[in-house]
């Protein structure tokens, strides 16, 4: 049988996560209440960030780019599924379904960045505290988000090229709630070895080389907080690091749980699981785990609240 070319593909069908009426009532209530929470949290962030002065450092500077990425990052996915769910239907068109690839691809890659700029910025700020204010300029850190962006949106447009050329069988059926690419290649009836071989090569690289210098970033920090004197010091650098490496950890555990594992080791429960994990529950305790146990920046959200307090 001849396999249908992708042109005459119009849409595909997204099964969501779960097929019993009652659980996906649930499960309605249940992605409403996070995204709803990942974007009032992410929003208060960019917020209080913008509106006090003495928050515009480096530091600041990409926790604000993190708090975007991580919202776009939910509005790629979430938003549709819960459209989907109250209008009754299954189906995102052949386009959409590679914009929302394309979207995940580069707002993944620009957490995955983000997250090693950061870590460089708690390295410099632990490690070289004396050189801080001219190693992270306001140009450097500029040129360190642009350069992420630009990356991100190559990489992006590379493996969403790669997918429009292919042919898709009958079954366009994608067993979850968006178009993960490794169950886009799945339905397809062209060689994907291409697109497996750009994933795992320079996909691989795009996600492993900032996690390297994470780790390396942390060796020294490390190091250099066992140093320190005061154990209260050191508890205080310690519990901050260790917020970031568990989202850390989160991110890129789901991340190579899913892409990076052969095959014949997937199973549908456990890839869904850590889909939802990085695509819903991590963007949405991002604001938590590093900003709402930083003093100054619950000072900067009591002012914005209160102002809209009594402004209303």
């Amino acid at each position: 049988m001849r396999a249908t070319n992708q042109s005459s593909i119009s849409e595909f069908l997204l099964l969501g996560l779960s097929s019993q009426p009652q659980r996906q009532q649930l499960l309605f209530v249940l992605f409403l209440t996070m995204y709803l929470a990942t974007v009032l949290g992410n929003l208060l962030i960019l917020l209080a960030i913008s509106v006090d002065a003495r928050l515009h450092t480096p530091m600041y500077f990409f926790l604000s780019n993190l708090s975007f990425v991580d919202l776009c990052f939910s509005s790629t996915t979430i938003p549709k599924m819960l459209t989907n769910h109250i209008l009754g239907s299954q189906t995102i068109s052949f386009s959409g379904c590679l914009a929302q690839m394309y979207f995940l691809f580069m707002f993944v890659d620009m957490d995955n960045f983000l997250l090693a700029v950061m870590a460089y910025d708690r390295f410099v700020a632990i490690c070289h505290p004396l050189h801080y204010s001219t190693k992270m300029t306001p140009w450097l850190c500029a040129l360190l988000v642009a350069v992420s962006w630009v990356i991100a949106n190559l990489n992006a447009l590379l493996h969403t090229l790669l997918m429009a050329r292919l042919s898709f069988c009958a079954d366009t059926t994608i067993p979850d709630f968006f178009c993960d690419v490794s169950l886009l290649l799945k339905l397809s009836c062209s060689d994907t070895s291409i697109n497996e071989m750009m994933i795992l090569t320079e996909g691989a690289l795009i996600m492993i080389t900032p996690f390297v210098c994470i780790l390396v970033s942390y060796i020294h920090i490390a190091r250099a907080v066992l140093r320190v004197p005061s154990t209260q010091g050191r508890w205080k650098a310690f519990s901050t690091c260790g917020s970031h490496l568990a989202v850390v950890s989160l991110f890129y555990g789901t991340i190579i749980a899913v892409y990076f594992n052969p095959s014949s080791e997937h199973s549908s429960e456990k890839d869904t699981a850590a889909t939802v994990l990085y695509t819903v529950v991590t963007p949405m305790l991002n604001p938590f785990i590093y900003s709402l146990r930083n003093r100054d920046l619950k000072r900067a959200l009591g002012k914005v609240v209160r102002r809209k307090t009594l402004s209303v």
